[in-house]
């Protein structure tokens, strides 16, 4: 019965809902359809913000200037909305002394304050690794001040 109308009109019966207790169908330009869900698709998918991890390294004996202007890169890979891993690499005599590359990521860390640390320093076999990721913005309240 519902075939034969969709005939009649020259439309289709698509199925909206298989899993239902009994199937849900409608009537419609199947064509159409297609067309407005990948329209949906597209909308939804320029809202959606891409999230990328930004690596940044560091070796345990790098002096401050150098700790400063990688602090300002990482500032700003941060202010655009990505996340940064923050990466200190030893080779050779460094790896006697892994405790420095850990004091390097915790005053990094504090540094970086009101953004927050997603992974705290963490120790692999030649190098130590944190990651850091933006600071929630304060929204704005919508009602004006007095």
């Amino acid at each position: 019965m519902a075939l034969e109308a969709a005939r009649e009109r020259k439309l289709d019966l698509v199925e909206v809902n298989p899993t239902a207790n009994p199937p849900v169908c409608k009537l419609l330009d199947y064509g159409r359809f297609q067309f407005e869900q990948s329209k949906r698709q597209r909308e939804a998918s320029k809202s959606q913000k891409n999230l990328t991890v930004k690596e940044v390294r560091f070796r345990p004996n790098v002096g401050q200037h150098d700790v400063d202007t990688k602090e300002k890169a990482i500032r700003e890979f941060l202010a655009l909305g990505n996340k940064v891993k923050v990466v200190v690499r030893m080779r050779g005599r460094e790896l006697a002394h892994p405790e420095r590359a850990g004091l390097l990521l915790d005053a990094l860390a504090d540094r970086l304050k009101p953004h927050t640390v997603e992974r705290p320093p963490q120790a692999d076999a030649r190098s130590a690794t944190m990651i850091v990721t933006p600071a929630k913005t304060a929204k704005l309240s919508s009602t004006p001040e007095p």
